[in-house]
């Protein structure tokens, strides 16, 4: 009797494991709950997305204001496409705000860093749709190296 207790003990300690581990995963993985109520979308093009992921984080000085939905070419250049899906609650940026592509740490996730334009009369806010053209690519870490290697002989 003793040894199906200690085995039923261990059945839950390790059911409790995998719940645990679950969790801990689940929270890793970053799955906050910026765009769970009400959004918009808005998209941008960019010429380089680096490593730029659907999913990654889009951030107004630091605080998570949306995530980027989908990424897509398009035209006939094949320009990246980038969808976002922002929080209703953060539904005050304007047409003359920019987009970059930006990186945590040195070798760390990148993400897209909103900067809000300026608000006045004659500027509109962004909808559900809208464009954002001024854009930064991803700085592409391979091509800085390839600049620095090769450039040094050219004074």
């Amino acid at each position: 009797m003793e040894s199906r207790n200690t085995h039923l003990a261990v059945g839950m300690f390790v059911i409790l494991g995998i719940v645990a581990m679950l969790f801990l995963g689940l929270r890793a993985a970053n799955t906050s709950a910026v765009t769970t109520g009400e959004t918009y979308k808005i998209f941008a093009k960019f010429d380089n997305i680096g490593g730029l992921k659907e999913r990654s984080p889009v951030k107004v000085g630091g605080v998570v204001v949306g995530r980027v939905s989908a990424i897509s070419l398009d035209g006939a250049y094949y320009e990246p496409l980038v969808e976002m899906t922002i929080s209703k609650r953060y539904s005050e940026f304007s047409d003359t705000s920019s987009v970059s592509i930006l990186t945590s740490g040195l070798l760390g996730e990148q993400y897209i860093g909103l900067n809000p334009g300026f608000i006045d009369d004659t500027v509109e806010m962004l909808g559900d749709g809208d464009f954002i053209y001024d854009t930064k690519s991803a700085l592409v870490l391979e091509d800085l190296i390839g600049q620095f290697l090769f450039g040094q002989g050219n004074d």
